[in-house]
């Protein structure tokens, strides 16, 4: 059902988290900080791999993306955790390309092929005004990483045509914090992977990214000094704060037991962590015996036993 803006901003007139980026939008800090991205293009160190690549001339990095922002779908999505989904779904815009490039991705023709259709910032702009229009709960970026320069910048022409959702920045978690330091009150909030524990694994399975366990620990910690803790506003619905996923996979290469672990020693108790079960072996995977397969339920449910036992309080469990 599609409702009007009008009824929308009704609605959030009772939220007290409204998007911080109205507020750089109007001092005009949101465009500041989307070109101080943007020219970062010219020498690209957007992400952890820091290639330095002039994507401005067409030059492209391990994610083959150079300048012209390319988009896969968007669309009211109702799969995402249900603090995000509401009444009307979230608004998830799917970014090509991946900076990661993990070998059991499930959405592999969108990551690693870069399936999708060229597209201009204005674009951008108007599917977060036509996703908020359709009656969508937020905007969700997925895969932001590579093309946060368009995201922020499309994000501030949005705003000026009276666009209100809170942003959902849909990472891996692989995320530079210096770079998480200039989205510090544009992004209302981090849904974040944390998807490894152990170098060799990160490294194995995502294409050398063996500082994964270093690096996203810190990108975690950022994220929760901007945003805080997710806690559901009195409609169910979360409008800011970190949100973790964690994927329990075979044969314990996630290290899901010591992320748990972690999680509850350098974050709050209180802090939101879905730990999901729903592996399954995907694109490259057939290559590696060791994940070509499922989790079974007791794996599963020992790592659910492990953050209630390490005293995690805000899960999203399947048990």
């Amino acid at each position: 059902m599609v409702r009007k803006i009008e009824d929308i901003f009704k609605e959030m007139n009772g939220i007290p988290n409204r998007p911080g980026y109205i507020k750089l939008h109007r001092s005009g800090e949101l465009r500041k900080r989307g070109e101080a991205l943007w020219e970062m293009l010219k020498e690209c160190r957007l992400c952890p791999r820091e290639c330095g690549v002039n994507r401005l001339t067409g030059e492209t990095g391990f994610c083959k993306a150079a300048s012209k922002l390319k988009v896969a779908s968007f669309h009211a999505h109702f799969g995402e955790e249900r603090p995000l989904v509401g009444m009307g779904g979230s608004g998830t815009i799917f970014l090509s390309h991946c900076n990661l490039g993990c070998v059991f991705c499930q959405n592999w023709d969108i990551s690693h092929k870069g399936a999708g259709t060229d597209c201009e910032i204005p674009d951008l702009a108007a599917m977060m005004l036509q996703l908020q229009e359709q009656g969508c709960q937020n905007i969700n970026v997925v895969t932001p990483t590579h093309f946060s320069p368009h995201a922020v910048l499309a994000l501030d022409q949005a705003a000026s045509r009276g666009l209100r959702l809170p942003l959902v920045y849909n990472t891996s978690g692989w995320e530079r914090t210096r770079i998480l330091k200039l989205l510090d009150g544009i992004v209302d909030i981090y849904l974040a992977d944390f998807k490894y524990m152990d170098a060799q694994h990160a490294a194995a399975y995502s294409n050398d990214a063996s500082d994964y366990p270093e690096v996203t620990c810190l990108a975690l910690q950022e994220m929760n000094r901007q945003v805080g803790v997710a806690f559901p506003e009195r409609n169910g619905v979360i409008y800011r704060g970190l949100m973790i996923r964690h994927l329990v996979m075979p044969g314990n290469v996630s290290g899901s037991i010591e992320a748990m672990q972690w999680i509850a020693g350098h974050l709050p108790a209180d802090t939101f962590v879905n730990i999901m079960n729903q592996y399954r072996p995907a694109y490259r995977a057939h290559l590696f015996p060791e994940i070509d397969g499922s989790v079974s339920r007791d794996t599963y449910r020992e790592v659910v036993t492990e953050a209630r036992k390490c005293g995690l309080t805000n899960l999203d469990v399947d048990v």
